[in-house]
């Protein structure tokens, strides 16, 4: 694991019981490709939630928490409230962006596009890669 921290500590879900689930983690890589290790990193959920210092200590430096889930379950979020953190944003997928859960491996190209933050967010205005940041992680 690298010393550099990213500016948005990512918690998704990435439960892949359900559809939703596994939109939370596919969503989440996306941004992180477009934006950068630099801005978004994918933090380890199981890592936060078992106590794990160098996982705590990450989290503590990033500049910002965001939770992404896939349900009304909120996992994601409630682990990272659970250990002591409050996340900057919270996202979820079944509320914020209208999809349906379902089985674990039966969403559409068109639920990946509603779950990928930038499709919905901002202006046409902006690249997708901006989109992504400025949605998911509150920047410029």
């Amino acid at each position: 694991m690298s010393d550099q921290v990213p500016e948005n500590a990512l918690f998704v879900c990435f439960g892949c019981l359900s559809n939703v689930g596994t939109l939370t983690g596919l969503a989440g890589l996306e941004v992180v490709k477009q934006v950068g290790p630099d801005q978004a990193g994918i933090f380890c959920l199981g890592g936060l939630a078992t106590e794990v210092k160098m996982v705590q200590d990450k989290t503590r430096a990033a500049k910002r928490i965001i939770t992404v889930d896939g349900c009304p379950m909120n996992c994601a979020r409630n682990i990272v409230e659970r250990v002591g953190f409050t996340p900057d944003r919270i996202i979820n997928l079944v509320q914020d962006c209208g999809l349906k859960k379902g089985p674990p491996l039966q969403y559409s190209d068109q639920d990946l596009q509603t779950a990928h933050p930038g499709r919905r967010a901002v202006g046409a205005t902006h690249s997708a890669g901006m989109a992504a940041i400025g949605w998911l992680c509150d920047l410029g």
